[in-house]
């Protein structure tokens, strides 16, 4: 078949699928992001999430031999939640990111991979193929950056001229030697609004992400959270909007094209307090079909105490005395223990102080004694 019919033919078909954007790249080495990775890892910028091996990650023949082209495709998803729930005292509420609003975008990008794919093996029968969705070993965003989805923002992220930066990214690679499509110039310009309004300065320099800094990447981790971002998190509870929000590019930016990707705000923008207490199976249940709660509900019952703490939800400290006290988690313990010093209800010290003497866990120990020593600054100064 003619390879130029057929990436016709492709490109109607992802339309009719609902694929909002496609476009085509060569599957040549990414030789530039090679050495901006290499210097990612000497700085430890690294979160640690990526792919190891960093010729897998740029060289798309190691993961499908004779590799000629790859398709990247993009679905546009919301920015904007219909009847979002108000945040009040008393009913505090924490809130994921867009990036997991709805269906888990890894699942409905594949689904649409999937489909593609078996469309490309019964025009040809000699088509093969390598998909990914985030966690494959290629970069999604150079990937995306190549074939002319976007092009790649000082934040870090693909930009369409259409979408904005609200866009799901995956690729395909195949054996079919499709014509590259032209890349996109970039359009950021002298704007640097993103890397000034970076909450905890991770983006260091116009497309450099130090992602142990970067505070989607601190909602995700498991252990206790460093003093410094605590008082940076707010109330997010998975992920980090603000060098999308800030984006002029992004302005008036909000598709509801596809029903998987809308947001329950009852999910999406949560009570706080209910989430303290959630067993495993609700956490499931309530969230288990969002991409947020990939790293389980620990991350998120942490992210949740911190927030309350954020607030200085007084309502919050009956279960959170109570999760200092009997939780069988050193973090979870240490944190709600912080959290307590933090809202600084002079009432709670005898609770905190019976609290350390029972501890064993030296590092929940440590947070019990900032706790205390937070709640002491407090009552001193007023």
């Amino acid at each position: 078949m003619n390879v130029k019919k057929l990436k016709q033919d492709v490109i109607e078909f992802a339309q009719q699928i609902g694929i909002d954007k496609i476009r085509f790249a060569s599957a040549d080495t990414f030789a530039t992001l090679k050495e901006r990775l290499i210097e990612n890892r000497a700085l430890g910028y690294e979160s640690g999430f990526e792919e190891p091996d960093l010729d897998k990650r740029t060289n798309p023949e190691l993961l499908l031999p004779k590799a000629k082209s790859i398709i990247a495709i993009a679905l546009a998803y919301p920015s904007k939640m219909k009847d979002a729930p108000k945040s009040k005292k008393g009913e505090r509420r924490g809130i994921f990111c867009r990036a997991s609003w709805g269906k888990d975008y890894h699942h409905v990008l594949r689904e649409k991979l999937d489909q593609l794919e078996e469309f490309l093996k019964n025009q040809r029968e000699d088509v093969r193929t390598k998909s990914m969705v985030d966690t494959g070993e290629l970069s999604d965003r150079a990937v995306a950056e190549r074939a002319g989805i976007g092009w790649s923002g000082k934040n870090c992220m693909i930009i369409t001229p259409e979408f904005g930066s609200y866009v799901y990214l995956a690729e395909m690679i195949t054996n079919i030697p499709f014509e590259p499509d032209e890349k996109i110039e970039d359009q950021c310009g002298t704007c640097n609004k993103c890397i000034e309004s970076c909450p905890t300065g991770a983006l260091v320099s116009p497309g450099q992400l130090n992602s142990q800094r970067c505070i989607a990447f601190q909602t995700q981790t498991k252990g206790f959270l460093p003093d410094e971002f605590r008082t940076k998190i707010g109330n997010r509870l998975y992920g980090c909007d603000t060098c999308q929000m800030v984006c002029p590019i992004n302005k008036g930016k909000d598709f509801h094209v596809h029903s998987e990707m809308e947001p329950d705000p009852e999910t999406a923008k949560p009570l706080l307090k209910p989430l303290l207490t959630i067993s495993n199976r609700e956490f499931k249940e309530k969230f288990g079909h969002v991409a947020g709660s990939w790293r389980g509900k620990k991350p998120i019952q942490r992210n949740a105490i911190i927030a309350l703490a954020h607030f200085k939800d007084t309502s919050a400290l009956p279960e959170l005395i109570s999760l200092m006290h009997h939780d069988p988690r050193p973090v979870i313990r240490g944190t709600a223990a912080w959290a307590i010093g933090k809202i600084a209800d002079t009432n709670t010290l005898e609770e905190l102080e019976k609290a350390l003497l029972h501890e064993q866990d030296e590092e929940a120990k440590y947070e019990i004694e900032k706790g205390i020593e937070l709640l002491k600054e407090t009552s001193t100064t007023k």
